[in-house]
């Protein structure tokens, strides 16, 4: 057992010394954007892989237990319509937030509505946007859904480990309460279908509209995305509507599966 700990002490001490020394070289070389790039390289694959790698050891969990195809196609078309949900509960969800804090910090909603330019190098929105819409969402799922909530179900039961993963999740994310009606619908998922595949799907559907939005039409869907502040007021009726059917969707949906979770 002690040299177990020790031989994982030091690969952890060599993969941190690496990574700090890659992002001086890089540093040094003024190139910002490809230290972007490695940096997320690195944050979406080496550390969930070192992390994910030593859970699942240590519990003896097999990736073919929580990562498999059987099934997974007829939950395909329920995915993407539930990707749909919770874009319009995002965005809906986000504006409303931003409508309350008009009136207290007007200049800050205002910079948060204005659109960033892009940089001009197609290799760093391609890679960036590759990393964001494919990688991320796998890194993310193995750790969020395959570790932490694994442990806090074990831990805290049911109900308290896919709250308290569903939170943690969120507080990592700009729209908070967006990213916590995310997690919850992805670990439903994953709890009813037994796959990672399914809530990866999900997450992959999400990230790629996200960098859609961002990288080619910042105003994707027109009838609810507001780029300044008299919008927030403007497009209110449109906001409400999809706020309250998407919330009422995705709520009978989180229903459906709960109840079967606890049938079974």
């Amino acid at each position: 057992m002690f040299e177990e700990k020790r031989s994982r002490f030091v690969i952890g001490l060599m993969i941190v010394v690496a990574i700090v020394s890659i992002s001086l070289l890089l540093q040094a070389t003024g190139n910002l954007l490809l230290h972007n790039v490695v940096m997320l390289l690195v944050f979406y694959t080496v550390l969930p892989f070192w992390i994910c790698s030593y859970y699942f050891q240590k519990n003896g969990i097999k990736l073919r237990q929580i990562l498999f195809f059987t099934g997974t196609a007829r939950w395909l078309l329920p995915t993407a319509g539930l990707t749909v949900l919770l874009m319009a509960f995002s965005i809906s969800i986000y504006w409303l937030m931003l409508r309350g804090l008009a009136s207290i910090s007007p200049i800050w909603v205002e910079y948060t509505l204005t659109q960033q330019s892009l940089p001009d190098d197609w290799w760093y929105v391609a890679a960036s946007g590759f990393i964001i819409a494919i990688l991320a969402p796998i890194a993310e799922e193995f750790v969020f859904r395959g570790v932490i909530m694994h442990r806090l179900i074990v831990s805290l039961g049911l109900w308290k480990g896919v709250g308290l993963t569903s939170l943690i999740f969120s507080i990592f994310h700009i729209n908070i309460l967006g990213a916590f009606m995310f997690a919850l619908v992805a670990s439903l998922l994953y709890l009813k279908t037994g796959t990672l595949l399914v809530p990866i799907l999900l997450h992959i559907f999400n990230n790629s509209l996200s960098v859609f939005q961002y990288a080619v039409n910042p105003s994707f869907p027109e009838w609810l995305m507001v780029t300044s502040i008299d919008e927030l007021y403007t497009k209110t009726v449109p906001n409400l509507i999809a706020l309250v059917v998407s919330l009422v969707l995705l709520l009978l949906f989180m229903r459906w599966v709960w109840r079967d979770l606890e049938i079974r």
